[in-house]
């Protein structure tokens, strides 16, 4: 754990060593804040319903954006040689970025704490779907970062590592919702319903904490950081 631990160190003081993390946070909270305020008001209900239908949507381009240059960068620079000499192994390397990673979002997003308290003063919120919705986010962010991080690991270029994660986010995304569903076999709408990311948020989102919607989300991000750590040692053979 030494190992992971230097480098979630190395990884997290990165992103604030540069202005990139400020404007990154700063640009998520102005969107983030002016697109739930401008119909909260209208709406005159103390919920946030709408921040929680927000949050996926920003994050298919925030997260990509904050993930993208975490192996890219690396091989870059030339980094990516030494770094791979040490004497840590692939799945340390892969953990230690995605926990710096996942410590930046978890930064970013208890910086939004002023909208459930701004809904708390101005009514009586249920917090059952908040704390609900909260857990969602933190979940559905990790999925996001693994994928992120893999797609880092598979070129050069961030912007194309930025778009190949947006892409394969999205296509996980809506795999579950109706414009899909219509058009698969009926026999496997079971399977896409599952599969869908937006599915198992909407679940968490209602306040409804299931085993089967936290499984999915740990078993997706497992799945893609095993990618990664494959990856890694697909090139050290090569």
């Amino acid at each position: 754990m030494n190992h992971v631990f230097a480098i979630f160190k190395r990884e997290f003081k990165g992103y604030f060593n540069s202005a990139i993390a400020y404007i990154c946070i700063t640009v998520f909270l102005v969107l983030v804040n002016w697109l739930f305020f401008r119909g909260f008001f209208i709406e005159n209900q103390a919920n946030l319903r709408q921040f929680f239908r927000l949050i996926p949507w920003v994050f298919l381009f925030f997260v990509p954006a904050i993930t993208m240059r975490l192996w890219a960068e690396e091989k870059k620079l030339g980094t990516y040689e030494i770094l791979m000499t040490l004497p840590v192994k692939d799945y340390e390397v892969v953990l230690g970025k995605f926990l710096a990673s996942y410590m930046f979002l978890f930064i970013t997003i208890a910086l939004t704490i002023g909208i459930p308290i701004t809904a708390a003063c101005l009514g009586n919120p249920d917090w059952g779907p908040i704390i609900g919705g909260y857990l969602g986010i933190l979940l559905m962010g990790g999925v996001y970062l693994a994928i992120g991080i893999f797609c880092s690991s598979l070129t050069l270029n961030q912007i194309v590592a930025f778009i190949i994660s947006v892409t394969i986010s999205f296509a996980l995304f809506i795999v579950g919702g109706n414009i899909v569903l219509f058009a698969v076999p009926n026999f496997l709408v079971p399977l896409f319903e599952y599969l869908g990311l937006a599915n198992h948020f909407d679940s968490i989102s209602r306040g409804v904490i299931d085993s089967r919607d936290i499984i999915y989300y740990l078993s997706v991000m497992f799945f893609f950081l095993y990618l990664n750590v494959r990856t890694l040692e697909s090139r050290k053979w090569r």
